[in-house]
C-alpha cells in the first residue's frame, strides 16, 4: 500500500541546532561513527514508528534506514560528569527518519545495541528505547576502523554487524541528503500509557567526511523488522565525533 503524507509540512532541515537554550538531562559524546544508508520504502517503515509520526521523506517520496556505529563516551545525568566506565561504549544503532504532526523532525529507534548491561537496562526501563546487549568492538588499524557486534540479550541472539572503513577528506559542504540523514535534533519513541515521546538533543555541527568503505555485513535492520538491505548503502559517511546534550523529555503529539 502507497504511503501518503499528511500535513503539516516538516519544519526546515537545518544542520545547526536549535537557538533555544536547553538544560541538560543527559550530557554524552559520540566518538568515531561511521554512517551507512540505504533508501527504504515509506509504506515498510510507517508501521514501525511511534502513533502520531510518519517518515521523513527527502524529495518528497524517499525515506532512509540507517544503521550507525560508534564510540558512546562519558555519559552524564543532570550535568553531572561523564561516567568513565559505564557511560563509555561501543554502540550500533538501526534508526529510521520520522515527522510528528506538528512538523518537527527526529529519529527512530529500531534497535541500539551496546556493550554496557547497565546502560541498557537503565534505557530500557527509564527511556523505553530500544536497547540490547551485545558483544562489541571498536578497533582502530592504522587508517582502518572496524566496527563490530554481536547481540546477547533480548534477542534475537547473534543478530550482528561488521563495518570496516577508511575515513577520507572532510565534506566542505555537505549535500542535502547528507544534512537530510544527519542533522536530527530529536528522537520520537513510544513512551509510558501510550503516549508518543520528544526528546530533543543539540551538539555542533556535525564535521563529516567521505569514508570508503570496505567491509560490511549485517542482519540488525532485518531484525528491526524492515526488509534486508539489496545492496550497497547509497551514502557512506564519518564523523570524529561531537559533544551532546540532551534535554527534557517533551510529549511529541
Amino acid at each position: 500500500m502507497a504511503f501518503t503524507r499528511r500535513s503539516p509540512e516538516p519544519e526546515p532541515v537545518s544542520p545547526r541546532p536549535p537557538a533555544a537554550p536547553m538544560p541538560p538531562l543527559l550530557t554524552q559524546s559520540w566518538l568515531d561513527l561511521a554512517f551507512l544508508h540505504w533508501e527504504a520504502d515509506p509504506a515498510d517503515v510507517a508501521p514501525l514508528l511511534p502513533a502520531g509520526t510518519m517518515p521523513d521523506l527527502f524529495g518528497g517520496a524517499t525515506t532512509y534506514v540507517g544503521l550507525v556505529a560508534f564510540r558512546m563516551h562519558r555519559v552524564g545525568v543532570l550535568g553531572l560528569p561523564g561516567i568513565p566506565y559505564l557511560g563509555t561504549f561501543p554502540e550500533t544503532n538501526v534508526r529510521l527518519y520520522s515527522v510528528d504532526e506538528r512538523g518537527r523532525r527526529g529519529v527512530v529507534f529500531r534497535s541500539l545495541d551496546a556493550s554496557r548491561l547497565v546502560p541498557v537496562l537503565v534505557a530500557r526501563l527509564g527511556f523505553r528505547l530500544p536497547y540490547v546487549w551485545s558483544r562489541m568492538s571498536v578497533e582502530r588499524s592504522g587508517d582502518i576502523l572496524t566496527y563490530t557486534s554481536s547481540r546477547r540479550w533480548p534477542g534475537p541472539r547473534g543478530a550482528y554487524s561488521r563495518i570496516a572503513l577508511r575515513p577520507g577528506e572532510p565534506i566542505g559542504e555537505p549535500t542535502a541528503l547528507e544534512h537530510f540523514l544527519t542533522a536530527r535534533w530529536a528522537l520520537h519513541s513510544s513512551s509510558f500509557f501510550g503516549r508518543t515521546a520528544y526528546l530533543p538533543n543539540a551538539h555542533p555541527q556535525w564535521p563529516l567526511h567521505r569514508a570508503e568503505l570496505l567491509e560490511w555485513d549485517e542482519d540488525l535492520v532485518a531484525a528491526g523488522g524492515l526488509p534486508a538491505p539489496a545492496g550497497e548503502p547509497v551514502s557512506v559517511l564519518y564523523s570524529p565525533g561531537v559533544p551532546v546534550r540532551f534535554g527534557p523529555q517533551r510529549r511529541g503529539v
